[in-house]
């Protein structure tokens, strides 16, 4: 018979294959296993410094124009630890490895896998400020994932093969027939006609997701306007004419507001969209990104006037779905190692492309029972959300 050792990591490593084919959001954004736990063990609320591109503007002439290096960062919080935990008697340890796969491993890793890709996707999506779509209408034509790429390309998200899309089942079966009648390549074929869904298409990786996230706007978005003298470098403002606090997430633009390239810093047709951040009130909200109208930074054409009008996506009260176009690199999801405790029955950790899983037995003895747990530790964030764009449904 194996080894307590042995079982256990076994245990976590078949648990973890099982969990990361569950996973097609998590796998496809910028996945790591933070070794720096590896020792001590993972705490929640350990802070990471994710570490940002700088930004510099160019001059014309000879004469110089020294710019500081204003280097900026984001935290992440290691904040997050999901677990399930589980029943398993001395008889079901000395199954083979695929009995308890079966048995025990495939339905509790399918629920652990659900509730992680929900959790990350839901925070990480209202970060997003970019947005395309109509409100209420679920996309049908290759146009809106047109316009989602443009904005990708827009905000200077690298041309590679690390763009994706995560939809939900109507958003795929719309795209899927819409795309039927158009050149694709025989393997698109196959999955198209044989499989009913689509794999890379107008320069995206696609995946099928139940665990979109929805937004629901608040109870007022018509009338509203700028009530203060907004400086570059803001990220909130005092508004006028709101009867309740805008929701979280909630994407705006602001009259005169354009949104500029990032290097030329030339001003694009389009209003640059903020989204609502914080916690919001009737009066004052805050936003991302910040309004910077100056420097190597610039995001937008101008500040507001006093009394400019807010415009919202969607009707007031309403929710709406939101699929995702991304980079790779616009969002993070980082693992680390949980603390091992001694004197317990087995335990073993073990790490798979960016992901951490403990597992412990131990025997109840007040209750007469082994208690199986299975623990993930993990932080996550939108750590450059310009390189994303939500698609509204």
């Amino acid at each position: 018979m194996a080894s307590s050792y042995q079982v256990a990591d076994m245990i976590t490593k078949e648990g973890l294959l099982i969990l990361h084919e569950k996973i097609p959001f998590i796998s496809t954004i910028n996945c790591q296993y933070d070794d720096q736990y590896a020792k001590k063990g993972g705490k929640i609320g350990s802070d990471l410094r994710i570490r940002l591109p700088n930004q510099y503007t160019v001059r014309t002439g000879k004469t110089a124009q020294v710019q500081d290096s204003a280097e900026s960062s984001v935290t992440m919080t290691m904040a997050t630890q999901k677990g399930v935990d589980l029943g398993m008697s001395s008889v079901d340890l000395t199954l083979s490895i695929d009995e308890i796969k079966k048995r025990h491993l495939e339905p509790a890793m399918s629920a652990l896998a659900a509730d992680i890709e929900s959790t990350v996707i839901s925070g990480v999506t209202p970060e997003v400020y970019n947005l395309v779509g109509t409100a209420g209408t679920t996309p049908a034509t290759m146009l809106t994932f047109g316009q989602a790429r443009q904005k990708l390309n827009e905000y200077l998200a690298p041309k590679d093969n690390r763009r994706r899309v995560q939809v939900d089942s109507a958003t795929m079966s719309t795209m899927t027939d819409a795309y039927k009648g158009l050149f694709q390549s025989g393997k698109a074929i196959d999955k198209q006609y044989i499989e009913g869904y689509i794999d890379r298409q107008g320069g995206f990786d696609w995946y099928e997701n139940e665990s979109i996230y929805s937004h629901t706007n608040g109870s007022d978005v018509t009338g509203v306007t700028v009530n203060d003298t907004v400086a570059s470098g803001d990220s909130s403002m005092t508004i006028a004419n709101c009867s309740s606090a805008p929701t979280v997430g909630s994407v705006f633009t602001v009259a005169g507001v354009y949104a500029v390239h990032p290097e030329t810093k030339r001003a694009y047709g389009h209003l640059q969209q903020f989204v609502v951040t914080g916690t919001p009130t009737a009066t004052d909200i805050s936003f991302s990104p910040a309004m910077i109208s100056t420097g190597g930074k610039q995001n937008v054409s101008a500040l507001p006037d006093n009394g400019a009008a807010l415009v919202w996506v969607g009707a007031a009260s309403t929710s709406y779905g939101q699929c995702l176009a991304y980079h790779e690199d616009a969002f993070a999801f980082v693992s680390a190692d949980l603390e091992v405790p001694g004197g317990v029955d087995m335990a073993a950790i073990n790490r798979f492309e960016g992901l951490s899983m403990r597992f412990i037995r131990q025997y109840d003895a007040v209750n007469d029972d082994w208690i199986s747990r299975i623990d993930v530790l993990f932080g996550y964030k939108a750590i450059r959300p310009q390189l994303a764009c939500r698609i509204t449904k």
